[in-house]
């Protein structure tokens, strides 16, 4: 997946945080040194432009015309579009820097409002949060597939803390959702289905359970492979000189 199809929100300066024992690095795993925080790292979104206002402009283009190209959602009703919503949240809302809320009936509207647009084909929603099944619960919008790590009334549990810091690093969800895409979808061509993926964190793995809507979403799960919203294919276009009015001659 390019990093031009990928928008990133980080809400907290982790690297550069003078708590941080690894400074400029991130890791999730207390056991694997795999620095998540490259070189070419782009977080698009940062600290107090992480806003619940900032998300839902981005989703229904409503922003400025100076708003630079790396923070706007350039997609089109070809576009298979993935959400992925991690944090602190509740029974119907996701918290934005511990000051203001998402609510399920705010992300509903934004999804319509994409689907009337024409700014995707399919979308699938990842919540992972606690109770995050009810930020999907509103949703009436075709073509959307949700997901998320717990349902209404449960809570999101985390995996392993990092002794060295005094903080758990990751949440189980994350770990084995990490885990499946490492081992099952090695490359673009991979066979591995919607429906793989959303059994594989069962209640031995996540201990919370895992919820799916597909009730507005036509296809089968074992048709749609994961590397359908997992992955990008560039397309290219040859041309000749039969394409351009140019007298080729000159050159």
């Amino acid at each position: 997946m390019p990093d031009s199809n990928i928008i990133l929100m980080l809400a907290d300066n982790i690297p550069c945080n003078a708590r941080n024992p690894s400074p400029a690095a991130i890791y999730n795993n207390a056991h694997s040194h795999q620095n998540l925080f490259l070189e070419d790292t782009e977080v698009d979104y940062r600290g107090y432009e992480v806003t619940a206002e900032n998300l839902v402009r981005l989703l229904t283009s409503r922003q400025i015309n100076s708003t630079p190209r790396n923070k706007r959602l350039l997609s089109n009703s070809q576009s298979n579009v993935l959400i992925y919503l991690t944090g602190h949240g509740g029974e119907g809302f996701l918290k934005f820097q511990d000051a203001e809320e998402l609510t399920s009936q705010d992300l509903a509207d934004a999804i319509e409002t994409m689907w009337q647009q024409k700014r995707y084909n399919e979308l699938m929603l990842i919540a992972d949060t606690c109770q995050s099944e009810s930020m999907y619960q509103l949703i009436y919008s075709p073509n959307v597939l949700a997901t998320s790590s717990s349902l209404v009334g449960e809570d999101s549990l985390s995996h392993h803390n990092d002794r060295s810091i005094g903080v758990y690093i990751i949440d189980r969800y994350a770990y084995y959702m990490q885990q499946f895409l490492d081992e099952k979808v090695l490359a673009l061509e991979s066979n591995s289905s919607l429906e793989n993926f959303v059994k594989y964190c069962d209640k031995s793995k996540c201990i919370s359970t895992v919820g799916v809507r597909r009730d507005l979403y036509d296809k089968s799960l074992k048709e749609v492979r994961v590397t359908d919203f997992f992955g990008a294919r560039r397309y290219a276009h040859p041309f000749n000189s039969n394409d351009f009015n140019f007298d080729w001659s000159t050159l």
